[in-house]
């Protein structure tokens, strides 16, 4: 394991990249309404990223179960926990939630950041799930702080999904970043406190806790990227990339334009 410490030149870089992660989802907000397909917001995407100088981090992105990921966006539906491919035949419809994850490469530094979005009027237990979710990624980047370890967060974000009955998924995981999209350590939404690397100043990590309302338990579907829920339940997926600092994390990426449009 190789993990690449910032300095704060790079931190400010990637701060640009994040920021038009976030400024990319704030836009795709204002097109997420029912009878929208998942390959127009794609190309909305598409467009906004390269529009802005960058470049979307995910288009052909390499897949080690077969083809190179064929969209700039990761659009996934209800019981569709990561990685799903936009497509013109998807169209999104009232009560539906879309996680979208985003990356943008940007002078030589990776943005990553993810959202779950309402579709029009959602079923209240829905809504808590992505309530708890959301709370989940804070109460991780709270804990990500030097001279910690990884698994407080870890434990940090298991700890709040499965005391409200929800699975925590065990395969994907978040990840260190930088001028590679995935770098050293990975970041497992479940742990123990204490356990793990430690955490140490200029670290870069994506914290993304994948929540499902049901069994954890996932499959991959035959397009070798989409990953869905095993017992058809939805699931969330919110995610922000975040500096290592002395006494407090730094987040990197935004929420703000999207809950500026939300």
């Amino acid at each position: 394991m190789k993990i690449f410490l910032k300095t704060e030149d790079e931190i400010e870089l990637m701060r640009r990249a994040n920021q038009l992660v976030g400024k990319t989802l704030g836009e795709l907000a204002k097109h997420i309404k029912p009878g929208v397909t998942t390959l127009r917001l794609d190309k909305i995407a598409d467009e906004f990223i390269r529009d802005h100088g960058a470049i979307p981090t995910f288009k052909d992105f390499p897949n080690p179960y077969g083809t190179p990921f064929p969209a700039s966006i990761c659009t996934s539906v209800n019981d569709a926990v990561v990685h799903g491919v936009p497509s013109e035949s998807e169209v999104l419809k009232d009560g539906d939630i879309i996680s979208i994850d985003c990356g943008t490469l940007l002078d030589g530094f990776n943005g990553d950041s993810a959202y779950t979005f309402c579709v029009g009027e959602v079923a209240d237990d829905v809504k808590k799930l992505l309530k708890t979710t959301r709370e989940a990624l804070y109460l991780g980047i709270q804990n990500a702080i030097a001279g910690r370890h990884l698994g407080d967060i870890s434990s940090a974000v298991q700890t709040h999904c499965e005391k409200e009955g929800y699975g925590v998924v065990r395969e994907l995981t978040g990840h260190g970043i930088g001028r590679e999209m995935h770098e050293d350590p990975q970041v497992p939404n479940y742990g123990r406190r204490g356990n793990g690397v430690l955490l140490k100043a200029g670290m870069c990590i994506a914290i993304e806790p994948m929540i499902t309302m049901g069994d954890k338990s996932i499959y991959m579907m035959p397009d070798r990227w989409t990953i869905r829920t095993r017992d058809g339940k939805p699931a969330a997926h919110f995610e922000h990339t975040i500096a290592i600092r002395q006494g407090k994390a730094e987040i990197l990426s935004t929420f703000e334009e999207i809950e500026n449009i939300n």
